[in-house]
């Protein structure tokens, strides 16, 4: 397939409009480990990556332990292309082995700490990978027999042997380190940096290839666009195994020389509320989940209060509560944030609304693994309501829709981002990157004159109606999960009728003084309130109390089919 061969099509085309003058270089002209290095030159003396409340590490120290893995990838006869397997918490040392691999010519296969030992034997087997970087705590689940690929097992983060099959090696000596002598070989922007396994909405798990261009776009399009600045913090608590944290609170804060703190603790909202008083980070990445806890547990329990509910329907009255309650959720995130980044799922509408009411520092951005991940922002202030952003300056998007403008169709990509193909699946690559090189996401949205993106939902969701119309769930699951007591549901068809899966909220039971035995008679007054404000095409028959959450991808997705 020629990525770069282009043919008509009977829709509509949206090319980015971003300012051009601002992309005298784009990823196909520059290089991405060239990046890197002028971050460890013009930082050297500054503190780059810290755990929160252990190890830190300056820019200097980066460059040297990077020279280190370098040498011991020479030693062990590691190549040009060779994959390089990475499986551990977020930390440092996680970051440092990553920037080595990349900048040594290498490919890094980054794999989720949760995944089950049955998936990284499989991963670790299909991905071709001859090291393995791995925490010791996890290793002891692992069967190397059962990755007969491997030439050898480090740990992370003392380098210490735990498997080999290769004989002994002599290290070769360390020369001396500085500033000047910083040099790694350049890269092509059509070389492999990551082969990135996600556990996906729709099955098992495939390895998205991504080159460095791809990389390389994704960094120099946050340094042009988003607000972040050198020596700025950073909290990275999303998982570094994932695209979207690895992108964003990672590598582009690096290359800006920021002062990244990687939260090596689970990242629950109750440490994270208290990693950001104490890091009062000045960017801010995360997935709708842990917003939406935020503004269910601490937002609309005021709402519930009297006095203020009568203030907020008020105009002009209410601009004092809406201060207030901005201020407040401005200290929630340390209070020192510019830009507040949503991405990775859907966004709740209601919580969206609320937040730009209040003139909230936020924005919601959209991207998938195979675009390494970026496909649409806006700034804060210029991010249009429920719009998820524009799209960027290296890609070209269109809606497959008769009139893209009002009638949702699957949006298509085709540019730098776009990842290479799925590693050694090339029927999967074939039923996702047509022979154009338009890859076909499987989400489905309209995009108005501006460029702004609105997504509708995903194409394997979608529920077409008796009378034939379209019903996307999302849009229903974002009404019922802002009622009380419910933590998240999911709407699927049973009998040709929809129906919803409801997991409830039981801290907030509790709290209210109600019993268990009491929600079905709540829920079904929720169901009955809900189709009074939803078209008649959209009635839910029925619902069903599910007794654990629902499973979820690392970016906090539901896997729909698991529950079809």
């Amino acid at each position: 397939m020629d990525i770069g061969e282009k043919k008509n099509c009977n829709f509509n085309i949206f090319v980015s409009s971003w300012p051009s003058k601002l992309f005298a270089m784009n990823s196909s002209s520059g290089n991405l480990v060239a990046i890197f290095e002028k971050a460890l030159r013009d930082n050297w003396d500054h503190r780059s990556l810290s755990d929160y409340g252990g190890n830190s590490f300056s820019y200097s120290d980066i460059g040297k332990k990077i020279f280190s893995i370098h040498s011991l990838f020479k030693d062990y006869g590691i190549k040009k292309g060779d994959k390089i397997a990475l499986l551990g918490k977020n930390s440092s040392n996680w970051g440092i082995i990553y920037l080595a691999t990349v900048t040594y010519g290498a490919v890094i296969v980054p794999i989720l700490p949760d995944f089950k030992p049955i998936d990284v034997h499989t991963i670790i087997t299909h991905s071709d990978a001859v090291i393995l970087f791995v925490e010791e705590s996890i290793y002891k689940d692992l069967d190397p027999a059962s990755m007969p690929l491997l030439q050898i097992i480090l740990s992370i983060p003392e380098l210490t042997v735990l498997h080999t099959r290769i004989p002994s090696v002599t290290l070769s000596p360390l020369p001396e380190i500085t500033r000047n002598s910083i040099s790694f070989s350049p890269a092509d922007g059509e070389d492999i940096a990551v082969i990135s396994y996600t556990s996906g909405t729709t099955g098992f798990s495939k390895g998205v290839v991504l080159q460095h261009k791809s990389l390389l776009g994704n960094i120099l399009f946050a340094q042009r666009n988003m607000p972040l600045n050198p020596r700025d913090k950073i909290l990275s608590f999303l998982p570094l195994a994932h695209t979207y944290g690895c992108a964003f609170e990672f590598l582009f804060p690096f290359t800006l020389g920021c002062d990244i703190v990687f939260l090596t603790k689970t990242p629950s909202p109750k440490i994270i509320m208290q990693a950001f008083q104490e890091i009062r980070p000045s960017l801010i990445l995360s997935v709708p989940l842990v917003i939406e806890k935020i503004y269910k547990t601490q937002i609309l329990p005021i709402f519930r209060k009297p006095l203020l509910h009568y203030l907020i329907q008020v105009p002009l009255l209410n601009v004092i509560p809406y201060k207030k309650i901005r201020q407040k959720m401005i200290d929630v995130f340390g209070g020192n944030f510019r830009e507040l980044v949503i991405g990775g799922a859907p966004f709740n509408t209601e919580a969206e609304r609320f937040f730009k009411k209040m003139d909230f520092p936020f924005t919601v951005g959209y991207g998938m693994t195979e675009c390494g991940p970026l496909i649409a922002y806006a700034s804060w202030k210029t991010t249009q309501l429920g719009a998820s952003g524009r799209v960027v300056n290296e890609l070209e998007v269109r809606i497959d829709s008769s009139d893209p403008y009002y009638k949702a169709g699957e949006i298509l990509l085709h540019g730098n981002h776009v990842m290479l193909g799925y590693y050694k699946n090339e029927e999967a690559t074939r039923a996702v990157i047509d022979e154009a090189g338009w890859l076909h996401t499987g989400d489905l949205g309209v995009i108005d004159h501006e460029g702004n993106i609105y997504i509708k939902g995903r194409s394997k969701s979608m529920i077409l109606g008796p009378s034939g119309k379209n019903i996307y769930p999302e849009e229903i699951e974002a009404i019922l999960n802002n009622r009380f007591m419910v933590m998240e549901s999911l709407i699927i068809e049973r009998a040709n009728k929809l129906f919803a899966l409801i997991y409830p909220d039981y801290d907030a039971v509790t709290r209210a003084g109600y019993t268990k035995e009491q929600l079905p008679a709540i829920y079904k007054g929720y169901l009955h309130d809900l189709h009074h404000h939803l078209p008649k095409h959209i009635q839910i028959s029925d619902f069903e109390i599910v007794a654990n959450e629902f499973e979820k991808t690392p970016k906090k997705s539901i896997k729909r089919f698991l529950y079809h």
